[in-house]
């Protein structure tokens, strides 16, 4: 089942965010001049970029290590992740977008971002057709929508079989 996005988050994303992007800017610009503000968000897109570069190939070394020592590189995978959105979002002109951008890739702040993550990651998928107790047969579950459902039991619940040792 396809799961569309809330209209006020696609509201959000594309109207308020880009007006906020807008107004700091011009507060900005009236504090230190509007040069110094071009200056300023031209020096972020430098420093965002060589902070991308250097977390990116850190990032990409500890995925390595990781798949060398034949262990799940979730940790890795969080933090590949985490740093190509900040990445995105410190290439994107604006302030507020670059605070979140530092906050996804910057080592100090990383791991609180990382746990942001995975508390998300961890309801949706839980919450979700794939979870522990969803769809199994004569199981309460709640589907997506909130809808509480019950299922017959059947033959689908119990895996015949036997203990060879």
């Amino acid at each position: 089942m396809r799961r569309w996005v809330p209209w006020w988050v696609l509201a959000l994303l594309f109207v308020v965010l880009p007006v906020l992007e807008i107004y700091v800017l011009i507060q900005v610009g009236q504090v230190i001049g509007a040069w110094w503000t071009v200056l300023l968000l031209i020096a972020d897109g430098f420093l965002g970029s060589w902070l991308i570069k250097h977390e990116g190939t850190r990032a990409w070394g500890a995925l390595q290590e990781a798949l060398q020592q034949h262990r799940m590189p979730a940790r890795e995978l969080a933090d590949g992740a985490l740093i190509l959105v900040g990445g995105t979002l410190l290439l994107t002109p604006g302030f507020l977008s670059d605070v979140v951008g530092f906050f996804c890739i910057l080592p100090v702040t990383r791991p609180l971002a990382r746990a942001a993550l995975t508390r998300f990651l961890t309801r949706k998928f839980l919450s979700g057709p794939g979870a522990p107790g969803f769809g199994r047969p004569g199981s309460a579950t709640v589907g997506g929508d909130g809808a509480r459902t019950r299922q017959r039991p059947g033959p689908d619940g119990v895996v015949q079989g036997e203990v060879v040792d």
